[in-house]
């Protein structure tokens, strides 16, 4: 004969639903998994492309903690059911020696089988779980829900006794920080060799809202510039030569730039001349400057170019004076790389030798080295790999003199006026395959 519990329930219907809350603590268990590791990205474009499941995870994301609170919820009663139903049966055929062999029992099959192996096959593949269990979560948080709400509510009472924050507020950084990790993973696990160079688009795309056109721009000393005052015909000659489409005119002095020249435009007007280059009239051809501070953020540029229909600016300080040009090239260079042409200079200031240091001009970019060779130099102290030195230093080097800073080597060959002209460059790699 069957023996029987205190209030009368027989073994046989005991032990069954011992093993259904089991399973339902499994299912509680999986599901809580599945929603918090869930990715919304790939659920919200699902749902774009009309997946009904992904619509539901969704919904059931941006209530998460209503969601997880509920499940939570379910998951401990069911637990606890489960529990004091263990220790009855065990206690009704044992005594008391019972509630030892149900604290045993229920402790192993509650862990193995009700949290870890439901939560390891649902994080495992958690998008395809939160896609099949969707419906009948939302179904839990349904019933759940208001009791739910109702415990959160007394937690978050009693938190704000103890002064703890309770909002799921998120500051810009913080959202920026998650996209950086996000991209950080991007094909961590894969072989291909298209994933750096993706990877490293992808931050140079949210660099865009944290750097300036003076970080990007081309400087005036390397500016080609045409005086406006010049006879028609050494106007010409000079745009001939320039290896650019569109050049600044100025008057008087640098600073004075009275309008951009387009070779296009100046052409147009010479045929219109029928080749009389005298009656070409400049100020008629060129197109009136375009002035911006050097401080704009990039991607305003980018918008600002694309609302223009642009693709060329003049960069001044806060005085008004000439600090360089930039162009959509100049942006683009910032997402995807150096872009060359056949009509790009042919050296770009940096020489590697074999015995892996490099020849490096003063004037080129630390950002462009970063990307080249997957360097860590800092970029918010100065532009320039000759000013990062300047920095650095604190004074006007010497030619041969050496300095040593960030795990690298910098040594001074060449300098014109104050300026470093040419530095050799040695990258830690290199000073470590020396010693």
């Amino acid at each position: 004969m069957d023996a029987e519990l205190h209030f009368d329930l027989p073994l046989s219907i005991a032990v069954p639903l011992v093993v259904l809350c089991l399973l339902l603590a499994a299912y509680l268990s999986a599901a809580e998994t599945a929603i918090t590791g869930a990715s919304r990205p790939r659920m919200h474009r699902l749902a774009q492309q009309g997946n009904k499941r992904a619509a539901m995870v969704n919904r059931l994301l941006d209530r998460k903690d209503e969601t997880v609170s509920a499940v939570l919820l379910g998951n401990n009663v069911v637990n606890i059911f489960s529990a004091s139903l263990t220790t009855a049966v065990l206690t009704a055929l044992f005594g008391a020696a019972g509630i030892v062999y149900a604290t045993l029992a229920i402790g192993v099959m509650v862990v193995i089988f009700a949290e870890v192996m439901p939560k390891t096959w649902a994080l495992m593949r958690a998008d395809r779980v939160a896609l099949t269990l969707a419906p009948s979560i939302l179904f839990t948080v349904a019933i759940l829900g208001p009791l739910a709400r109702g415990v959160a509510w007394i937690s978050r009472f009693f938190l704000g006794l103890m002064n703890v924050r309770t909002d799921r507020s998120h500051d810009a950084e913080e959202h920026s920080d998650l996209l950086r990790g996000a991209i950080e993973l991007h094909g961590a696990d894969l072989t291909d060799e298209a994933a750096p160079a993706e990877k490293a688009m992808l931050r140079s795309v949210l660099d865009l809202g944290d750097r300036t056109v003076g970080d990007v721009m081309t400087h005036r000393g390397n500016v080609a510039l045409i005086d406006a005052g010049q006879p028609v015909e050494a106007i010409v000659a000079q745009m001939l030569a320039a290896p650019y489409t569109r050049i600044p005119l100025y008057r008087g002095e640098a600073d004075n730039v009275v309008g951009v020249m387009h070779a296009k435009d100046l052409f147009r007007a010479i045929k219109a001349a029928q080749g009389t280059v005298d009656s070409v009239k400049i100020d008629a051809v060129m197109t009136p400057p375009w002035f911006i501070p050097e401080s704009t953020i990039l991607f305003d540029q980018l918008e600002a170019f694309r609302a223009r229909h642009e693709h060329f600016a003049i960069v001044v300080d806060e005085y008004g004076a000439l600090r360089g040009i930039v162009t959509l090239e100049d942006i683009l260079e910032e997402i995807v790389g150096d872009i060359e042409d056949e009509h790009d200079a042919i050296r770009r200031g940096v020489l590697r030798r074999d015995d892996g240091s490099l020849l490096c001009q003063g004037d080129v970019p630390i950002r462009d080295l970063n990307r080249e060779f997957g360097w860590g130099l800092p970029e918010g102290v100065a532009t320039t790999i000759a000013g990062l030195v300047l920095h650095e230093a604190r004074r006007i080097p010497e030619v041969g003199q050496t300095y040593a800073f960030y795990g690298f080597r910098f040594e001074i060959l060449k300098r014109e006026g104050t300026r470093i002209a040419e530095l050799r460059i040695v990258p830690p790699a290199a000073i470590q395959a020396a010693d």
